[in-house]
């Protein structure tokens, strides 16, 4: 475990638990860059973990995402309670890491002692968010945020892992966002759990939220979104304005985040993605570490150099060729 030779990794986490930012940056970074390492932290940490309330904040570029989440830290910081922010940024051509800084888009929260504040790059993710999106927030979960909010990249059309990794799922437009309709070819109507209708002192806020209204409406009557359990989930997606320059509508956003992680609560919900998230990891986690333990193995290596030459010389196909290499690793266990 490469963590350096400032501490070793039981002072860090006792570091970590007695509440210093510095341990919980450094145990981040091991997280994001050290997936053998990254283990064994998460696992000691995992007790810590579940309190947190998760907010995911996305939407088009220009919307105003970075103000926002802003706005909404600070709210939750005036309301008594600690905040976490994970910004999900472009990945940088030449240093591989967040071209952003959170410093420059988030000057009044960085001095915060009650907010810590994470940028992450995408690293080739397509989703909206990094690769270790999930295990960033569940470290900062166990550091005893109350709050986490997480801003995804800003990429458009494919932000949807996003909806896996908050409790409560905030769309954000502006009025020039346009036609509804493509909204929801975007696949942002279908995760919204309240959409944000910023920027809204400017000409056409008030059509886009007759839209959006129109649109949840259609939706709520055919409900098909694979990341929803209609059955259970009756909650109707609010749409508020704000003008995060200014903080208008953030308390008002903020009261109706309140209002639906109530929701989650009462109807079982949350109890159900809960679970469904454990479900999901832990065939995530086997997956990983089986390929990764199995490629490392130098029987299944020199088995995988003998069958590609037999692929090659057309002694057998490459789906025979991976039955094979399973069958010998099911037998050495």
């Amino acid at each position: 475990m490469s963590i350096g030779s400032e501490s070793t990794t039981s002072e860090l986490l006792a570091e970590f638990r007695a509440g210093s930012k510095r341990a919980c940056a450094r145990l981040l970074s091991i997280v994001e860059d050290e997936p053998e390492a990254a283990a064994s932290v998460l696992d000691e940490l995992y007790p810590l973990m579940g309190r947190a309330f998760r907010i995911g904040i996305t939407g088009p570029p220009g919307a105003g995402k970075s103000t926002l989440v802003e706005k909404i830290g600070r709210e939750c910081r005036n309301r008594g309670r600690t905040v976490g922010i994970v910004a999900v940024d472009p990945t940088s051509p030449f240093s591989g890491g967040a071209l952003l800084g959170d410093r420059v888009r988030m000057p009044t929260l960085f001095t915060d002692p009650g907010v810590f504040i994470r940028s992450m790059a995408t690293r080739g993710g397509v989703g909206g968010l990094a690769a270790r999106t999930k295990e960033v927030c569940d470290v900062l979960d166990a550091y005893g945020r109350d709050c986490i909010i997480i801003e995804t990249v800003g990429v458009g059309q494919v932000e949807l892992d996003i909806a896996g990794a908050a409790h409560s799922t905030v769309v954000t437009l502006v009025p020039e966002s346009g036609d509804a309709i493509q909204t929801m070819k975007a696949g942002l109507m279908e995760i919204g759990d309240l959409f944000c209708v910023n920027k809204s002192d400017r000409e056409g806020a008030d059509r886009m939220v007759m839209e959006i209204e129109t649109m949840v409406e259609m939706k709520v009557r055919t409900p098909s979104s694979e990341f929803r359990t209609p059955a259970i989930d009756d909650w109707v997606p609010p749409v508020v304005k704000t003008v995060a320059t200014t903080g208008l509508g953030v308390p008002a956003l903020l009261d109706q985040l309140e209002q639906h992680r109530k929701h989650l609560e009462t109807s079982g919900v949350l109890t159900e993605r809960r679970r469904e998230s454990v479900r999901a990891e832990i065939i995530e986690l086997t997956e990983e570490w089986l390929r990764r333990d199995v490629w490392r193995r130098p029987d299944v290596s020199d088995r995988l150099a003998g069958l590609t030459q037999q692929v090659l010389d057309g002694g057998t196909t490459p789906y025979r060729a991976a039955e094979a290499i399973l069958r010998d690793v099911l037998a050495a266990n």
